[in-house]
């Protein structure tokens, strides 16, 4: 078939290469724009876009899928099927009835769970114990179209949002390409998504990384791990912010500090949650290198009842 992808971040990779592995034929690709990158903020192109620029398609920057003449530039290119992974641009109905079968989305999580930008962070968040990956047909809803096949990961104690999405869009890709095969095959049918289990997983925001101490310790490392790498979770010390980047919901006996209340001890950090205290393994100061919790409270000299926030 002749296909047009539609994807933007590195974590869309592993499906385009996939598929220019594939019999499929990678006739263009659509992605964001160049945008600033590095310290000195030049313009540079997507990861999807660099990667088509190799395959020597064309390749289409709209600023928005309705942009004007867009959909022109698109059915240019004949596409008999349209995937899309991560694209970050909602795509209009015209643009939609373009290739003759449709766009085919892969979105991180078993929908109808966790619609939306943020998927894996809000399974992480929420204490899920499996996600999963979903290739759907796209529709102008929110993630609402019609099922085409998926697949489902275990969320392991320690995943952090980076760690779960490596994996489900190296598994996804795989689900993609299926998904293609047993279009163009006729052998895959797709099913409406049922109307129960539905959840919304609006993006996660800088906000929403603000560590609230007086939770419990697992909700606090959710918090954490659904967080990072972005936007990171973070915490006040001294007037400033600093990020954690990683922490073990465990104490001594003998070390039970209040809620956001510091003790640190020759090997470590320590932090008093609304139940038991979490272990501070690694932070970042603003302007400086992430660093292991106790090298950070050496460094500060945290005194004895100092606090977070």
């Amino acid at each position: 078939m002749r296909v047009v992808f539609a994807g933007t971040p590195e974590v869309a990779l592993p499906s385009l290469r996939a598929i220019a592995a594939s019999p499929h034929q990678i006739v263009g690709v659509v992605t964001r724009p160049d945008a600033p990158a590095g310290r000195g903020r030049a313009l540079r192109p997507s990861p999807v876009g660099e990667f088509g620029a190799e395959l020597g398609v064309p390749v289409l920057t709209p600023r928005s899928a309705k942009d004007p003449g867009f959909a022109e530039e698109l059915a240019a290119l004949q596409p008999d099927v349209c995937p899309v992974v991560a694209y970050g641009s909602l795509v209009p109905r015209r643009v939609i009835d373009i290739p003759r079968l449709g766009w085919v989305n892969l979105h991180f999580s078993l929908l109808p769970a966790w619609r939306g930008a943020a998927p894996v962070q809000h399974a992480i968040l929420h204490g899920d114990e499996v996600t999963g990956a979903t290739a759907f047909l796209l529709e102008e809803g929110m993630d609402t179209g019609p099922v085409l096949g998926t697949m489902t990961e275990t969320i392991r104690p320690a995943d952090t949002s980076g760690d779960l999405l490596g994996r489900l869009a190296e598994a996804g890709a795989g689900l993609l390409v299926a998904a293609l095969d047993g279009l163009e095959s006729g052998s895959i049918a797709p099913v409406p998504q049922p109307a129960d289990g539905v959840s919304m997983a609006p993006k996660i925001t800088a906000a929403d990384g603000e560590i609230r101490w007086s939770d419990p310790a697992f909700a606090i490392d959710r918090r954490v791990r659904a967080c990072t790498p972005a936007p990171g979770a973070w915490t006040t010390f001294r007037g400033t912010r600093l990020k954690i980047g990683g922490l073990t919901p465990s104490a001594p006996d003998d070390i039970q500090p209040a809620a956001g209340e510091l003790r640190a001890t020759k090997k470590a950090v320590y932090v008093g949650t609304g139940s038991t205290p979490v272990r501070l393994d690694v932070v970042q100061p603003h302007g400086k290198k992430a660093m292991p919790g106790a090298d950070w409270a050496r460094g500060v000299r945290v005194d004895e009842g100092e606090t977070f926030g």
